[in-house]
């Protein structure tokens, strides 16, 4: 994707953020960590192995309005994965890579406004994978270091709100995107990333 469809695609949410500072806004960080399940290269029916690294998530969210006990709000989820390493039996893969998810979402939280608050989001936007340009045991990796794809996100969680503005937020995410380029081929063209983080969030503009 290019800059200019990356800027068209969040330009809506940058929108009501600028439009929103003397309404209903939060904010968090979470820390924790992406998980991809093992695939099966096709060719020798070995397993390529993804770790679990340690990643970060940020939040904005936007309460758009309220009915009965549910708000609904615009949100842009963000996920950085700064390096998850690889593992594959031959020297064919990157050692590691790392990603981003850009993924500009509408969330429903119950009892909106409360100080417990559960909440599920859905939404979709951009994803790149940052290939490693080192095989994963030795020589250089012939192949891409970088791949765009698209994203679809499913995410749920919780927010506890324990102190004026501030609260602490759980949640699981779903950044189901395309495949990285790991010069092997897993017969998928699209794999699950879940992310799942805990942190603080913050209330203003109320």
């Amino acid at each position: 994707m290019s800059a200019k469809g990356l800027a068209f695609l969040i330009a809506p949410v940058l929108f009501l953020v600028s439009g929103a500072l003397a309404q209903s806004n939060e904010l968090s960080v979470t820390a924790g960590r992406i998980f991809v399940s093992t695939q099966t290269v096709s060719s020798t029916d070995l397993p390529l192995h993804f770790g679990n690294p340690v990643s970060i998530g940020f939040n904005y969210g936007h309460l758009l309005t309220t009915r009965k006990i549910f708000g609904f709000y615009a949100e842009l989820p963000v996920a950085i994965v700064p390096r998850m390493n690889l593992n594959y039996y031959y020297d064919q893969i990157p050692k590691d890579m790392g990603a981003l998810f850009v993924t500009p979402s509408l969330r429903m939280n119950i009892f909106a406004g409360d100080r417990v608050t559960p909440w599920v989001s859905v939404g979709g936007g951009y994803g790149r994978f940052w290939e490693s340009s080192s095989l994963n045991f030795y020589g250089a990796n012939p192949g891409p270091t970088g791949t765009n794809t698209g994203v679809v996100q499913f995410g749920t969680g919780l927010d506890v709100w324990v102190w004026r503005h501030w609260g602490a937020r759980f949640e699981a995410r779903d950044y189901y995107s395309g495949v990285p380029d790991l010069n092997i081929d897993t017969g998928r063209s699209r794999q699950h990333n879940y992310y799942v983080g805990l942190g603080v969030g913050y209330r203003f503009g109320r």
